[in-house]
């Protein structure tokens, strides 16, 4: 059953250790990168409970809106808006501890308070974000990056 590949204790550390084998299961011999991003974003939502867990993809000169877990979302960001489009136009993963103090951040909700954004690519350009937002300030840490990154690296393997 699938509440059987969550762990909800330990470390964060622990449970990223304990999750990403799920998730190397789950994109084992599927190549439908829709598919693949859903079942990371709800396997991600599942095992921390954040506020949203969700994908934007690269379409022309926007992110558009993509695979989520979460309440409704803004469905398209231009480059260099927000956590979002900044992640995409730096190429680079951003840890926002308070987003009202992130100068530009787009609110989807006033619920969110901290987000982590980090870009994945193909071909050595960014081709989306996984953006995760939080409903409590200070959420995300190098911990998170360093994990979330890897997971996005399962996606080009």
């Amino acid at each position: 059953m699938a509440e059987d590949l969550y762990i909800q204790q330990g470390t964060k550390e622990e449970q990223y250790q304990a999750l990403i084998p799920q998730i190397k299961g789950l994109l084992e011999g599927e190549t439908d990168e829709i598919a693949n991003l859903a079942n990371i974003a709800a396997a991600l939502k599942e095992q921390f409970g954040w506020f949203w867990v969700g994908f934007y993809l690269v379409k022309g000169d926007e992110l558009v809106l993509g695979p989520f877990q979460g309440p409704v979302a803004c469905t398209r960001i231009r480059i260099g808006r927000g956590v979002c489009g900044t992640s995409w136009k730096e190429a680079s993963t951003l840890i926002v501890p308070d987003v009202e103090q992130f100068p530009g951040h787009i609110a989807c909700s006033s619920l969110s308070k901290s987000e982590i954004v980090v870009p994945f690519f193909r071909d050595g350009k960014v081709v989306g974000v996984l953006d995760v937002d939080s409903d409590q300030l200070n959420q995300f840490d190098t911990t998170d990056q360093q994990y979330l990154e890897e997971i996005l690296q399962l996606l080009s393997a």
